[in-house]
C-alpha cells in the first residue's frame, strides 16, 4: 500500500507545492540579503524572522518529503516528531508513511497560529489528521513536555539556529536506531559538528544540497 500514490493525498499534495511555488513575501523582499542571513542563524530573533515570514510555505522538496516516507516506512517508525509544521507538507508525507506502516502518532510543533489552522485543514482533507497532535508555540516549549517514551523518528525544519536546541530536548527518548533528517542544515553548522563528530553517538551523512541524514547509534 502506498498512500502517497492514492487519492485524497496525491493530488492534494500536487496542489501544495504548486500553491507553494506561487508563493511570495513582499516583506522578505524588504530585508537585506546579509540580515537574512544573520536573522536566520539568530537564537535570540527567531520568533521575528519566522513571524515576517507567516505568508511563505518553506516546504520540504517533494524529493526530501518522498525520502521522508521511505525512511519511515523501511524503518517501520510508529512515533515520531517535527519541529517546524508550517503548512503540513512534511507532516503529510510522515503521517501518510504510519497510516501504511498500519498506524502511529506524530508531534508536530509550529508557533504561528495561521500556519497551524492551514496545516490542520491540509491533513484533514489528506484524511492523516488522525495521526497528528499539533502543538502551537514556540518548540523549546511544546517539545520540552510529554514525549513518547521511544521516538523513532525526528525532522528538524524549523528555525535552523534552533536544531541543537531541539535535538537536547528529544535525545533521551530517540530509540537505538532512530532517525533524524534535519532541512537546511547549511545553516546550522553547530549542528552538524555535534552530529557528525565520532564521539557524539550518531552516524550521520548529506544527503542532497542542503539535508543531514542521521542515525542514533545507542
Amino acid at each position: 500500500m502506498n498512500t502517497l500514490n492514492t487519492p485524497p493525498l496525491a493530488p492534494l499534495l500536487a496542489r501544495l507545492f504548486e500553491q507553494a511555488a506561487a508563493t511570495t513575501s513582499p516583506l522578505l523582499a524588504t530585508i537585506p540579503r546579509d540580515e537574512q542571513e544573520r536573522l536566520m542563524r539568530s537564537k535570540t530573533e527567531y520568533l521575528d524572522l519566522y513571524g515576517r515570514l507567516k505568508d511563505l510555505w518553506l516546504p520540504v522538496s517533494p524529493e526530501t518529503g518522498k525520502l521522508l516516507y521511505m525512511l519511515a516506512r523501511n524503518a517501520n517508525v510508529r512515533t515520531a516528531v517535527e519541529f517546524g509544521t508550517s503548512f503540513g507538507i512534511s507532516t503529510l508525507y510522515i503521517a501518510a508513511a504510519l497510516r501504511d506502516n498500519g498506524g502511529g502518532y506524530l508531534i508536530t510543533s509550529e508557533f504561528e497560529p495561521s500556519k497551524v489552522a492551514r496545516a490542520k485543514a491540509h491533513l484533514a482533507e489528506g484524511g492523516l489528521i488522525d495521526l497528528v497532535e499539533f502543538r502551537e508555540g514556540d518548540a523549546l516549549k511544546t517539545l520540552a513536555v510529554d514525549l513518547p517514551e521511544s521516538i523513532d523518528l525526528l525532522l528538524l525544519d524549523g528555525a535552523k539556529a534552533l536544531y541543537g536546541d531541539v535535538l537536547d530536548l528529544i535525545e533521551p527518548y530517540l530509540r537505538p536506531g532512530a532517525l533524524i533528517v534535519a532541512d537546511n542544515v547549511d545553516y546550522c553548522p553547530q549542528y552538524l559538528e555535534r552530529i557528525r563528530s565520532s564521539s557524539g553517538g550518531y552516524m550521520s551523512m548529506p544527503y542532497g544540497d542542503d539535508v543531514e541524514l542521521s542515525i542514533r547509534l545507542s
